[in-house]
């Protein structure tokens, strides 16, 4: 395969994103996916239900850009540019996750036990998604934002808020994957 199509230092995705930032710094706007969400139930008629969803979503086009970009990018990336479909994920790793029941761990991104759509003929898939799904609308609405948007653009404007927002979102995250996620498979 042609060298530009293998796997490219990770520094470059670093830059690219350094570059970004700085450009919206430059503009005066801020990134984050969550806010998308709010943009595409505007442009639904959320607004005629909800004062929250009552805002100039016309501002916030350049940021649905992204989002069409990224779906773009994503098709691209996992049908043009990769090669090996197999997670490098460590040995003990795989057998741990297999152990949980996860068969697929380390020949797929995404676990099949959770995000096939057999999950959703499982019960105890379904609660778990509903959960999930709803502890995640809270907190990004709680925070503020979510991981992108703290993370990435929250911490690059050396935001106060979003650097306390990513030290709980990688407690939660961390609680969850050590002590919640055994217990629950």
């Amino acid at each position: 395969m042609n060298a530009i199509f293998d796997a490219w230092h990770w520094s470059i995705s670093g830059l690219m994103i350094a570059l970004v930032m700085f450009l919206l710094l430059m503009v005066g706007k801020n990134f984050g996916m969550s806010s998308n969400l709010r943009t595409f139930c505007t442009l639904c008629g959320a607004g005629n239900r909800s004062d929250f969803f009552k805002f100039d979503w016309k501002s916030q086009q350049w940021n649905l850009v992204v989002v069409l970009g990224t779906i773009i990018g994503g098709y691209i990336g996992s049908e043009f540019l990769s090669t090996d479909l197999a997670v490098a994920i460590h040995p003990d790793t795989i057998e741990h996750l297999n152990s949980l029941g996860f068969k697929s761990a380390g020949s797929s991104y995404l676990p099949n036990e959770l995000f096939d759509s057999a999950v959703f003929l499982d019960l105890k898939g379904l609660v778990l998604l509903s959960i999930g799904g709803l502890f995640i609308g809270f907190g990004s609405r709680y925070a503020g934002g979510c991981t992108s948007g703290h993370a990435i653009s929250g911490l690059s404007n050396l935001q106060w808020p979003s650097l306390v927002a990513v030290i709980g979102f990688f407690i939660g995250g961390l609680t969850m994957v050590h002590f919640i996620f055994p217990l629950i498979f």
